[in-house]
């Protein structure tokens, strides 16, 4: 199965291990709970399916590369105990507890969660000596004399023999007690993704026209030559980076993510060309709705691979304006409901108390920065979600401070000072939306006059359909010219693709 598949069953195995029965016992005895086992190649995102997972399920995750333990930080030190049994005293050899399992009540202390997953990744590539521990902690869910507490899902990982020399096979008694899925690479599957992701734009262009330099695995003479998807994203995350500070990534850098010299060289010969393109076509004017009548009549000339970039960096050009305009709309709404409590607190602040506005108002703050620390201890925000925080922390400090220097004589005086804040704020979501549907405007004239209804125009309304942040935007804000193309054009494109399917079928088949 590809990975979204396995991230779907993941979540429903949370949901039914951790349903309680009307008495609030679990619906599905401990014992009955079987471990998940994820069996894929390397850098398929496994650890990231497991983030994500316990972040939508609100439970916490104890993540462990069972590979970096030995047998007593996995089972714990033996200590030797005095005992009784039938009137003698006898010396009995017993363990401290595992370090694993002291994570788990140590992570249920920090984030006051009470239920979690732990997930044990490379399971199966432990020593010889680990290697009985591993097989107890599946069968019986602990490990040493200690058991993973109650409400805990049990999830782990390992890679197939092809992959890692180190693996062990596990015996048909340990099968017969885990849930075993089989995980492949999945490009559109990851492109899905990707894009949620903010994976870079070039990558996810360069991958649009060579699908095969996705992912692989390639053992020859001069070794290993292998590119991942762990390894697309960790370079996404490097470029983005270098671009804010006015930095070129260059072939040897790219090698040292993407470590299969052909694919390598190969991406940064495009990624070099994707920023030519960038410049000469003028993608900032284009979306400015100042495109030069030169960029019309090169693209007459030009191959479909550089036509294809040319959208895949306008349209990227619009995702930077899209995400700005949606985190606008998330402070802002943050703000607006911070406000609202703050109105109500205001209300039961003594008018007497000095200061007294400022300092109700430090305390929510105070409130709201320890809530965001605590969600992010405990891996329940995402990126995006941790992002929007902290800025609307930024946004109300600032307001605070505008209210300790205008001294408010009263509560009522400080609510509409701060209210004022807040329709600044308000205006500068209305200005980053009107900013972006001015953009998505001038795409629009450009790719009518330059491509009319080509390919080109299919691929651009899809990516805009299948984009997370543009589609969110377009719902919220609309686009005329968007709606037409996504109901003519890819209605027809669909009913293209659809006969197609159908002779293809006919022809295996005889047919005529």
């Amino acid at each position: 199965m590809n990975i979204k598949r396995a991230k779907e069953e993941i979540e429903h195995t949370v949901k039914a291990y951790l349903a309680k029965d009307a008495l609030g016992e679990y619906a599905i005895p401990a014992i009955r709970q079987r471990p998940i086992l994820l069996m894929g190649p390397p850098g398929i995102g496994k650890t990231q399916v497991m983030e994500q997972v316990a972040r939508e399920c609100g439970v916490a995750l104890v993540a462990y590369t069972i590979t970096h333990h030995t047998r007593q930080s996995a089972v714990g030190l033996p200590f030797i105990r005095q005992r009784n049994y039938g009137g003698k005293d006898v010396s009995v050899t017993e363990y401290t507890m595992s370090e694993i399992i002291a994570s788990i009540y140590a992570k249920m202390e920090a984030t006051g969660l009470s239920e979690g997953i732990l997930f044990i990744d490379e399971i199966n590539c432990v020593s010889e000596t680990l290697a009985p521990t591993m097989l107890q902690f599946l069968q019986c869910k602990t490990f040493g004399n200690q058991a993973v507490p109650a409400g805990w899902v049990i999830v782990a990982a390992g890679n197939p023999p092809e992959y890692n020399k180190s693996v062990r096979d596990f015996d048909i008694v340990t099968l017969d007690r885990v849930r075993r899925m089989d995980i492949e690479p999945d490009l559109p599957v990851w492109k899905d993704y990707a894009r949620a992701a903010h994976i870079h734009s070039a990558i996810l262009s360069y991958l649009e026209l060579h699908p095969q330099n996705f992912y692989q695995i390639n053992a020859d003479v001069d070794g290993t030559q292998f590119v991942t998807a762990r390894g697309w994203e960790d370079l996404s995350n490097l470029l983005d980076t270098y671009e804010t500070l006015g930095l070129q990534a260059d072939e040897d850098l790219i090698r040292e993510y993407i470590q299969h010299p052909k694919i390598a060289e190969d991406f940064s010969a495009y990624l070099d060309l994707y920023y030519k393109y960038r410049d000469d076509y003028g993608v900032e004017e284009i979306l400015a709705g100042q495109a030069k009548p030169a960029v019309f009549a090169r693209l007459l000339q030009a191959p479909f691979d550089e036509r294809l970039s040319l959208v895949s960096l306008i349209l990227a050009g619009l995702g930077t304006r899209f995400t700005a305009s949606r985190q606008a709309d998330a402070v802002a709404d943050s703000c607006y409901a911070f406000l609202r409590e703050t109105k109500k607190a205001l209300a039961t602040v003594p008018e007497d108390i000095p200061d007294g506005s400022a300092e109700m108002f430090h305390q929510q703050i105070m409130d709201h920065d320890t809530e965001t620390q605590q969600k992010r201890a405990a891996g329940l925000l995402s990126k995006d979600a941790l992002t929007t925080r902290l800025q609307v922390l930024a946004v109300l400090r600032g307001w605070e401070g505008e209210l300790r220097r205008a001294n408010a004589a009263g509560t009522q005086e400080a609510f509409d000072l701060l209210r004022g804040q807040f329709q600044s704020l308000a205006d500068e979501r209305e200005k980053a939306q009107q900013t972006a549907s001015a953009a998505l405007e001038a795409a629009f004239d450009f790719m009518e006059q330059a491509f009319a209804e080509s390919q080109e125009m299919v691929v651009f309304v899809t990516e805009l359909t299948v984009n997370p942040v543009s589609h969110a935007f377009l719902t919220e804000n609309g686009c005329e010219r968007y709606f037409q193309y996504n109901k003519d054009l890819l209605l027809d494109h669909r009913k293209a693709a659809l006969q197609q399917e159908l002779a293809a079928e006919q022809r295996r088949h005889g047919g005529v």
